[in-house]
């Protein structure tokens, strides 16, 4: 090689550099653009994949024939978004061909009579002319088993921070929302900020209101409404791993509808989209709500009921997230529902 550069002429060496820089820099453009494409080409695979997967997954659906009995409970925990993910229910229901039914509860009360257990249990179980439903309503978790039903609903559900929850709620009653605006509502006129209302002790913002979303889980036991038990947060905990199907949060509302698309088309097939692209009509706003101060949050996160309920929401935040990890994939900023990643194989005996 030194030879061959002794021998060739200096302007023969100059142009064989420069025609080996050309063809180098050719050949990483090259690789930039091929680079580009394969980028191109997984981000087209990967819609066709999701878009497969939806296909796949609408043929798998049963059409709507009377043998379809799915019941879903939806036991709405108040000013958690709950309003306005049962809108979409309502959406899709006719489009869907699925019943929605609201529980409606006198004065509120979550916990049922046993007698009234009894006939929710049996309505539910029964009324086969509203199958495949949604019922939704406020109101405790109710284990189906011990009655001896053998075909048990599904239950989800979704949960906030309990302060941003109960701020939610205070001034809810006070201004209501932006979703019917011409209903007075019980603490209309009341003037007081969250802030004011803690400062003067008053009821409506004691620590101890806090507790709504462990009992809510726990269910029709007393000790679920014992204020600051420690078994109600574990059994909450409990029923959150072994009944729900789903429990998502608001602040992460539309993963919590994109997976529930996946995991149930028959219902909430369109959710997504509906979520993302419709006019939003299903979306609620409290008015008049105040941003607290920092002595105001640190009055309330001293007390042991917000440590409960804040442990309780951060453990069903981190059971979504992991739930969430495993059912989507993010490219390009935007979230894909994971395709099927299991098949059948080796099935004997083979058939003739």
């Amino acid at each position: 090689m030194g030879l061959w550069k002794i021998m060739m002429p200096q302007k023969i060496q100059l142009l064989a550099v420069l025609v080996f820089g050309v063809a180098v820099m050719l050949i990483e453009n090259q690789i930039q653009k091929l680079d580009e494409s394969r980028a191109k080409l997984e981000s087209v695979l990967l819609k066709r994949e999701v878009a497969e997967t939806e296909r796949r997954v609408g043929e798998d659906q049963p059409p709507p024939a009377r043998g379809d009995n799915t019941v879903i409970i939806y036991n709405r925990v108040p000013k958690t978004a709950s309003t306005s993910f049962t809108n979409i229910a309502y959406d899709l229901c006719r489009k869907n061909q699925f019943h929605v039914l609201h529980v409606n509860i006198s004065r509120n009360n979550p916990v049922l009579s046993l007698q009234d257990q009894i006939r929710f249990v049996k309505n539910i179980t029964s009324w086969k002319e509203k199958k495949p439903g949604f019922y939704h309503g406020h109101m405790a978790y109710l284990d189906f088993a011990k009655y001896g039903v053998k075909d048990k609903p599904l239950y989800i559900n979704v949960v906030r921070d309990p302060i941003e929850r109960l701020v939610s709620y205070y001034y809810f009653l006070r201004s209501g929302d932006d979703y019917r605006r011409g209903l007075r509502r019980r603490k209309q006129g009341d003037k007081q900020t969250f802030d004011e209302c803690v400062s003067s002790g008053g009821p409506d913002c004691k620590p101890e209101k806090l507790w709504m979303q462990i009992p809510f889980f726990c269910g029709h036991v007393s000790e679920c409404w014992n204020v600051g038990s420690r078994w109600a947060l574990e059994q909450a905990k409990y029923n959150l791993m072994n009944q729900y199907l789903l429990v998502g949060v608001t602040e992460e509302l539309e993963d919590f509808v994109m997976i529930l698309e996946a995991a149930l088309p028959r219902f909430f097939k369109g959710a997504t989209e509906l979520y993302r692209t419709g006019n939003k009509s299903h979306l609620r706003k409290t008015n008049d709500k105040k941003p607290l101060t920092k002595e105001t949050m640190e009055k309330l996160r001293q007390s042991d009921v917000w440590k409960l309920e804040n442990e309780f929401y951060e453990f069903v935040l981190k059971y979504f997230q992991f739930v969430r990890a495993h059912a989507v994939r993010k490219k390009d900023g935007e979230l894909y529902i994971l395709a099927q990643s299991f098949f059948y194989e080796k099935i004997h005996p083979k058939a003739n």
